[in-house]
């Protein structure tokens, strides 16, 4: 029963709609772009570009955090002032002059754009933000003499060295205070690869140039902690901090305080802290200045429009829309007709199997091609499905009808149970256990729970290992077995699972394979590929069969037993492995001639050739 749509919920409806709302945004943006894009260019015009702003001021505030005054600050403001085109001035609090880009007597801005002071404002450690506390680039007493950096900078070397060595990226970088950190990429916990033996502490010990700049900190912080009532003498120490939080001046040497009990006395702590920090960098830093740029914070003329702008903005926005609705209207009758053949061929029972007309080509059509060609693979499948489970049946009766005859006999007393008949009994049930283990090895395959458990394995002993448990079954059948293995040719593989590989293959040349045949196992090396071979002088197969060969319980001959001619369930099994490890099966045959079975898998250096 065709179910009805209510108007609101229908696709037409839906996309009329949302078509007036585009239309209706487009013309609010244009109009938003407009007005935004002309007042932005008066804001150029003025001066008011905050990216250049807050370049002009990070660049100032290095040079006063590297400079003790602004004695030689006019070539760097110059060179700023002619690179962004705008009025740059320094002054003090009090609006003395300090260095100007305009000629003298230029009348300043109203207001101040910013306070030049790197001992508050941090302008260096995220681009474009104003951060509250010291510049890094405030180095002071903490700058490293040559000696020192050196002597840092080969124990940075030596734990670069050792990182690498535990498999971890790092580099060494430099601080403003000459100190080398060494960095982990990506932030890899070096603990986490057992690389703590890198961390050995020298690195992270403050030179006697920090020690006499921490000493100097400890004497200014101590008589603030007492002043309020902090008794830490001997307690108060500092330490290297190479993640640079709270960092004092560039050094990245923080200030560690034992727990004091409550968060004021803490807080208390942490601000005689600071305190004695700004009072110990003072000195090596330029004095605070008052940062003016380009033309004050006037702010620029508003953008209007006049009463005949407004009636072309109306006209224009009530044009596209009407345009807009009726080129919606004619797209969606036109994408609802295929919609809905879909619809109507999708609710049709499943064993229909119905296909819909293809009409377009555009994505309907294209939609319209992929639900036919999902409908086609549904009716192979399901057709599979049924030979599949017709076939299981016929595979488990065989040897359960055995079975269950030959018990029948032997409970009316009819047969004794000698030691041949229980032989036959137990070959019929090694039978249906092949089969079962083959089913459970396709059927893990197929949901993706088939468990590898890979190690290095060199071709040529997995081509011994599989040569020598399928010799006596050879020499029973007269068929000569030989291996070629190519020393070089390795691979990361599950043992068992590889071997379970080639005795399938083994085992069908085998069969094969008439008297006085021989059988070939290959192991070679090519590029980066370990490429294994199993080849038979047997009957071979025909071209029309090779493109099945790797089916469930297809076989070439349907005369033969499964007694004979195996489970039918060997190559789909040696395809699902390979394909587990990553590689390949093949198979190239010629009647009367014999049949080759191709396996190429990634292959891995020798132990000992890593790099």
């Amino acid at each position: 029963m065709r179910r009805r749509i209510p108007v609101r919920k229908r696709l037409v409806v839906r996309l009329l709609f949302v078509s007036a709302l585009i239309a209706v945004c487009s013309v609010a943006a244009t109009a938003w772009l407009a007005v935004t894009t002309t007042t932005s260019a008066l804001k150029e015009e003025q001066g008011q570009d905050l990216a250049a702003d807050n370049r002009i001021l990070a660049q100032l505030s290095g040079y006063a955090a590297t400079h003790s005054d602004w004695a030689g600050v006019r070539p760097t403001l110059r060179e700023l002032a002619a690179r962004t085109g705008r009025r740059i001035a320094l002054t003090t609090a009090d609006r003395t002059p300090v260095a100007d880009s305009a000629p003298r007597g230029t009348p300043l801005p109203p207001r101040a754009a910013a306070t030049v002071d790197p001992l508050r404002t941090d302008t260096y450690t995220e681009t474009g933000a104003q951060l509250s506390g010291v510049d890094p680039r405030v180095v002071g007493p903490y700058r490293l003499p040559a000696a020192e950096r050196v002597k840092l900078d080969s124990l940075a070397e030596r734990r670069e060295h050792c990182y690498e060595r535990h498999g971890l990226q790092a580099t060494v970088e430099r601080t403003e205070s000459g100190r080398p950190v060494v960095p982990v990429a990506d932030g890899a916990d070096p603990f986490a690869y057992g690389a703590d033996v890198c961390e050995d502490g020298r690195l992270n010990t403050p030179t006697v140039t920090e020690h006499k700049a921490l000493d100097t900190l400890s004497d200014l912080v101590r008589p603030c902690l007492r002043k309020n009532g902090l008794n830490l003498d001997g307690r108060l120490f500092f330490t290297f901090d190479p993640r640079g939080k709270d960092s004092l001046g560039g050094g990245f040497l923080v200030a560690k305080l034992p727990k004091l009990g409550s968060g004021e006395a803490t807080r208390t702590a942490q601000r005689c802290v600071q305190t004695a920090r700004r009072t110990q960098l003072q000195p090596y830093v330029a004095p605070v200045a008052e940062l003016f740029l380009g033309i004050g914070d006037q702010n620029p003329a508003r953008f209007d429009m006049s009463p005949a702008n407004k009636a072309k903005v109306v006209g224009v926005a009530g044009l596209v829309l009407a345009v807009t609705v009726a080129v919606t209207a004619v797209v969606a009758v036109r994408l609802v007709r295929p919609l809905r053949a879909l619809t109507l061929a999708a609710q049709q029972p499943p064993e229909l199997h119905v296909r819909v007309p293809v009409t377009t080509r555009d994505e309907t059509g294209i939609l319209a091609e992929a639900f036919n060609d999902l409908t086609e693979r549904r009716a192979r499948l399901e057709a599979q499905r049924k030979a599949m489970v017709s076939d299981i049946a016929h595979e488990l009766r065989s040897p359960l009808t055995n079975i269950r005859g030959w018990l029948e006999v032997v409970r009316d007393g009819v047969v004794e149970p000698d030691p041949a008949l229980l032989d036959s009994l137990h070959e019929e049930a090694l039978v249906l256990q092949r089969i079962i283990d083959d089913l459970q090895d396709l059927a893990a395959a197929d949901a993706g729970t088939l468990r590898l458990h890979r190690e290095p394995l060199r071709a040529g002993d997995l081509l011994d290992q599989v040569a020598a448990a399928h010799r006596v079954a050879a020499d029973t059948a007269g068929v000569a077995l030989r291996t070629e293995a190519d020393a070089a040719a390795w691979l990361d593989a599950d043992p068992v699972r590889m071997r379970q590989v080639l005795g399938n293959l083994v085992s069908n040349a085998l069969r094969h394979t008439l008297a006085d045949g021989t059988v070939t196992l290959s192991a070679r090396r090519e590029g980066d590929e370990a490429v294994f071979t199993v080849a038979d002088t047997g009957s071979g197969i025909a071209p029309g069969d090779l493109p099945h060969v790797f089916e469930r319980f297809w076989r070439a001959e349907k005369s033969r037993s499964r007694r004979t001619g195996g489970s039918g369930l060997g190559l789909p099994i040696v395809r699902h492995l390979v394909a587990a490890h990553g590689g390949t099966a093949g198979v190239a045959s010629e009647p009367g001639v014999g049949t080759v079975f191709t396996l190429r898998l990634p292959a891995t250096p020798p132990p000992g050739d890593e790099p």
